[in-house]
This record gives C-alpha cells, structure tokens and sequence, in this order.
C-alpha cells in the first residue's frame, strides 16, 4: 500500500536560479534549498505530490478553476520568462488520476488540466529539490493569486482527501508531499516600495504563520489564514493555501526542521518522522 513518507514547503522566487548561478552554492538560498533536498534524498520517495498555485500562466482568469489536477505523461516548463533551465518532468499520471477521482468522489469538484506546462512555482523548486527530474509528480493546482480564493480549512480538508486517495492507492510507493509558496508577498502592486516591482509588506504575519507551525498550531493557523487575512499580506499572500493543503495531507505534526525568511515573508520547512 502506499504511505506519505515526508512534506516539504519552499518559496518559488523566480530569481532564485540566477541568483544562485551567480553567488554559487554558499549563498543562504542554495544552502536552504540544499538542506530541504537533503531531507528530500533521505525518505527516497517514488512520487511528489505538488500543491502550487499557478501565476496566470498556465491558467488565466477567463478558465481559473479553484481547484485542478494535472495528469499527463510529462509536464514542461518554466513557461514564464524565468531565467532558468527549461525541464521537461515526469508525471505520475495514473495516481493524478486516481487523486482525482477520489477526490470527486468525495465531493471536492477538481477540475482537470491534461495538456498543459508550468511556470516557476513548480519548476524553481524541482531545480533545487531534484536537479535530475527523477521524480514523477502530481501537480494540484490551488487557486491563491485571484479572489475570491478558497477557505483555508477547505484547502486543508483538500489535503485530508489526498492522504485517503494516498493510503487507498493497492500498490507499494513512497509519497512525498511539497506546498509552493510565500506567506506575505506582493507584487507590482501598491503595498511595496515605491521603485521596487515586489515586497514583503507584512513580515509579522509572515512570522506568525511560521511559529503556528513550528508548533503544530494548525486549528489556529486555519481560524486566522481568512482570504482578507492572506490579501492583507500581499495580493500573492494566498499562496499560503498551498502550505495549508499539505499540512492537511501531514496532520498536526511539528517540523523536523523549519527556516523562516521573515524579511522575505516566506520559510523552507521539512516534515519528517522516520
């Protein structure tokens, strides 16, 4: 049968790649990235569930589905103007589609994305994670970018139904889990900087969200992370729903390791328990 072995949660800054490139591994980002694939290489999964929300590039606001599932062969990307390697990645197609139909079945209506690419959300994590695109994924898009945005606990509720779909799968496999995304952040929009294109405008709520979870704090995350809430922090702020659904996937366990970046309102976090 299969089992969740391990979650993940990183940013997804589209400059982290040349950033990295051009300051080389000893810079503070490569070496979180790096800690976060250390923990990733120890549990050795055979899939990666991705909970992501998408920048207006694979979707776009005339076909913006709250929630979808992507289910091909492969998937390509970056198909933004990232700076970066373009990868092609393996999917894993049957337990996508298993996913999902579980899913339906218990009420979650999931939309479903069969030929598609991803942009830098997806694709700055798996450059860092897994240089060598070895590991099939499952991307589940959520919607965080565009109100109205879904209710956190209906997001968590969305990772509960990915554990069942996970334990009902009759073949042995390891799963991983990886949440894409910031808690405060806002991007050419009026709360940064004048002359900047991005900003952090609400580190305490940044800092807040990392501490519900450093101690498993999750009924108060859920009660507090309300759509006006995350929008206060930045109008890319729901991107912590991504966080939420894989802590649904998780339950209320503490992090074997969590990194705030409070500055940049965002974390890197590893959940273990080998």
């Amino acid at each position: 049968m299969a089992e969740v072995v391990a979650a993940f949660g990183v940013p997804h800054a589209p400059g982290f790649p040349a950033l990295v490139a051009r300051e080389g591994p000893g810079c503070e980002t490569a070496k979180l990235f790096a800690e976060v694939a250390r923990h990733l290489d120890a549990v050795k999964p055979d899939a990666l569930i991705v909970f992501d929300s998408d920048h207006l590039n694979t979707f776009f606001l005339d076909n913006l589905p709250i929630f979808s599932v992507g289910i091909a062969e492969t998937v390509t990307g970056p198909n933004d103007q990232t700076r970066m390697p373009a990868y092609e990645v393996p999917v894993h197609a049957a337990l996508a589609g298993h996913v999902r139909a579980t899913g339906i079945g218990e009420g979650f209506d999931l939309s479903l994305a069969q030929d598609f690419a991803v942009d830098h959300s997806i694709m700055v994590p798996l450059h860092f994670l897994t240089p060598r695109m070895q590991i099939p994924i499952v991307p589940i898009f959520i919607n965080g970018l565009a109100p109205p945005l879904p209710l956190s606990k209906r997001c968590h509720a969305l990772g509960r139904m990915v554990r069942a779909a996970i334990a009902q799968w009759p073949h042995d496999m390891r799963v991983a889990v990886l949440a894409s995304g910031s808690f405060s952040l806002e991007i050419g929009g009026p709360k940064i900087p004048h002359g900047q294109r991005a900003g952090t405008p609400d580190p305490e709520w940044a800092k807040r969200v990392q501490a519900h979870m450093q101690a498993a704090r999750i009924d108060e995350l859920l009660e507090e992370a309300t759509s006006s809430r995350m929008l206060r922090a930045g109008n890319v702020g729901g991107e912590l729903l991504n966080w939420i659904a894989m802590l649904g996937v998780i339950g209320n366990r503490k992090p074997r390791f969590i990194e705030p970046q409070i500055e940049h309102g965002h974390a890197y976090g590893a959940w273990r328990w080998d």
